[in-house]
């Protein structure tokens, strides 16, 4: 591993009126999305105001993928269209239930699977596993960013953020979260900072991400070449 260093949490959001745990998080440009148990809940990382929400099962990961969520529920996987809150579609989850993180890049959902500590990249119509990845912590969140793949770990009180060769499972990297801050979902705004789901908490938290150069990558550029959300 080549280095560790304490997470900057630059903002937190929350806690929410009637959420009792944050769950899965993504970011669609505008908007932050969470998982909060019966439903997905929006609101403006700006002012931090809740903007609307939508009733739907929402236990674990979240991704947006430039038109619809992706939301994990139990053993599958609902594709969810953001303006009406219908269900266009569902696929089953690898895990069959113990899934906990999601995103999308570059055509593929990764699903993070928090007691296997696996990350499990998918075919988002078939569900079918494209290629799994090993981790030796329990795994939450999980996203991609210029090419870097991270992923969120929550054991007991501790959690901190990864990231990973995509190719071997090495941690390349990792910010220690403060001791008693879970991260339960997590999500790059494109940018210098990363959403990271609050758990019991209720909170939604910003992170700054490292600046490059002080930390390069690992070369490897999966899914095929270039990854992006």
């Amino acid at each position: 591993m080549r280095r560790s260093i304490a997470a900057e949490i630059v903002r937190e959001y929350g806690p929410f009126s009637q959420v009792d745990n944050v769950a899965g998080v993504t970011y669609d440009g505008r908007q932050v999305w969470f998982a909060a148990g019966d439903k997905l809940i929006a609101f403006d990382p700006v002012s931090g105001k809740t903007l609307h929400s939508i009733d739907v099962a929402a236990h674990a990961g979240t991704a947006f993928d430039g038109e619809h969520l992706f939301q994990l529920a139990e053993d599958r996987i609902q594709k969810i269209d953001p303006e009406t809150g219908r269900v266009l579609a569902t696929i089953p989850a690898p895990g069959a239930g113990g899934d906990s993180g999601l995103t999308w890049a570059e055509g593929t959902l990764w699903v993070g699977h928090y007691r296997n500590r696996k990350i499990y990249q998918i075919d988002p119509e078939t569900g079918t596993i494209l290629r799994t990845i090993e981790s030796n912590r329990f795994v939450t969140g999980v996203t991609w960013v210029d090419g870097e793949l991270w992923h969120g770990t929550w054991e007991g009180d501790e959690s901190d953020l990864r990231r990973i060769d995509p190719r071997t499972g090495e941690v390349l990297e990792r910010l220690e979260m403060p001791p008693g801050v879970q991260v339960s979902g997590l999500e790059s705004d494109g940018g210098d900072q990363f959403f990271c789901g609050g758990g019991r908490s209720g909170k939604v938290r910003a992170v700054r991400r490292p600046r490059r150069g002080s930390a390069t990558g690992s070369g490897s550029r999966n899914p095929v070449d270039s990854p992006r959300k």
